[in-house]
């Protein structure tokens, strides 16, 4: 073992401006963003589609598709500053924030943003566990019949799942996890096409399309809000990618320019998330109608072909393997640079012992970085461990961030970044645009919160 005594430091072979190496393509962004969009909240679109109907779910996921594409389009721009092809780079949403909006701004965004992080990682921890526990549970019901009494705990599933993520967390940062990304966004494809032709197969199988006009009825009309509330929760946690678009962005080739790059990586994955999310949500329902399941994949009535199943589930576990990467590595990378900061003379924070294994490249350790990101790790679990609920969860969490982070940040940079001037009809197109997605997230916020609320207590 040899010990470097200096910190990890970029390639002296850099891409322009900082330093550092950026390799990234308009696929490799591609699958950075369809790794972060499509995950846990796929799932859910099925019973978000059977709470709002046949007509205002639809129309909702299309909305969330288009509000996500117009937040995209705004915050890429944002990247480099004042300029967005030659102006000086914000590596991070925070950065962004700081420069255009200033520090009170910035201490709000960091706050939603990295409680956003973390939430979505308990989320994935939750997500993953039930997926595990679905492929015990349906080999169960293949052996022993529909009728046994096939029932697992969380618990174990989650430990499993953390334990695999501090091995994974020692990923260096961002740029060394494109392979990662690539057979993620792979895996969501894979899992989402499955969802679709189960869903299809049943409508087939019934010989009829179940559901109505108005979704699932109701005892009264409170009950019926606050579930419809719930649902959109569910679909704003589903599409956007805001908190970290900026944080993909920097991964980039600065030829072409960053923005543009992103600008169609973000159409070409929004349309492919937006038709995936149709078909999920769509033919959910119409399989399942009024009965139709939380998590459409560890539901009732999916036993068969269970071998699908398992596959189906198995395709969501490594998806979520990297997910929870692509929402980690943003708050290791900001918590290690600013530990190296406060603390520039620490062995424990800055020095890297560097392993030379037979026949594989050195291994640089960092002894911070593995107590700091195992403890993360080890939290996450543990709140999953706490509130174990799916659906409930995706909507706080997505209801939460959704207007702060995905709208009013981006919309205001964009005001600072291309000087609108007040009351000129883009400035009230955009003004309008972020008060409505205010209330809908307010709405979202309140039914989500009661649905956990009702969940964790009732």
């Amino acid at each position: 073992m040899a010990v470097d005594h200096s910190p990890e430091l970029p390639n002296s072979s850099c891409d322009d401006d900082d330093g550092q190496i950026r390799t990234g393509t308009l696929w490799s962004c591609t699958a950075h963003i369809i790794t972060a969009v499509i995950g846990a909240g796929v799932l859910s679109l099925a019973w978000s589609t059977s709470q709002l109907g046949w007509i205002a779910g639809p129309v909702a996921l299309f909305c969330f598709a288009f509000i996500t594409y117009v937040s995209a389009f705004l915050l890429a721009d944002c990247y480099r500053s004042p300029d967005p092809v030659k102006g000086i780079r914000n590596r991070t949403y925070m950065d962004a924030v700081r420069l255009n909006l200033g520090e009170i701004h910035t201490w709000f965004c960091g706050l939603l943003q990295y409680l956003s992080f973390y939430g979505t990682a308990i989320a994935y921890v939750i997500t993953t566990s039930t997926s595990m526990r679905a492929i015990q549970k349906s080999n169960c019901y293949h052996k022993e019949g529909h009728d046994a009494p096939c029932a697992y705990g969380d618990t174990t599933y989650m430990l499993i799942f953390g334990a695999f993520q501090i091995f994974v967390s020692q990923i260096p940062d961002f740029h060394n996890m494109e392979w990662l990304s690539i057979v993620a966004a792979i895996m969501s494809f894979t899992y989402s096409f499955i969802g679709f032709g189960l869903g299809f197969a049943k409508v087939i199988e019934n010989g009829t399309i179940k559901g109505s006009l108005t979704g699932v009825p109701a005892s009264n009309i409170a009950d019926k809000l606050w579930l419809a509330f719930q649902a959109l929760g569910d679909i704003a946690f589903a599409y956007p990618y805001s908190i970290i678009l900026l944080e993909i962005q920097d991964t980039l080739k600065s030829t072409p320019p960053e923005n543009k790059t992103m600008k169609k990586a973000s159409i070409f994955a929004i349309l492919i998330t937006t038709f995936f999310y149709l078909c999920c949500g769509c033919f959910g329902y119409a399989a399942f109608g009024n009965d139709t399941p939380g998590n459409l994949l560890t539901g009732f009535g999916f036993y068969e072909p269970f071998w699908l199943v398992d596959f189906a589930n198995a395709c969501i576990v490594l998806h979520l393997v990297g997910g929870y990467q692509i929402f980690s590595q943003p708050v290791f990378a900001f918590f290690e640079r600013w530990f190296t900061q406060k603390y520039p003379n620490s062995v424990f924070v800055n020095k890297f012992f560097t392993f030379k294994l037979p026949s594989l490249p050195p291994l640089k350790v960092n002894l911070f970085r593995i107590c700091f990101r195992t403890v993360y790790v080890v939290s996450t679990t543990a709140i999953a461990m706490i509130f174990p609920y799916f659906n409930q969860v995706l909507g706080v969490l997505g209801a939460f961030n959704f207007w702060p982070l995905a709208i009013y940040f981006p919309v205001e940079m964009y005001f600072v970044q291309k000087k609108i001037i007040p009351w000129t009809r883009k400035w009230i197109v955009l003004r309008t645009f972020s008060i409505i997605c205010l209330f809908i997230t307010i709405a979202g916020l309140i039914g989500s919160i009661e649905g956990l609320i009702s969940a964790r207590f009732g």
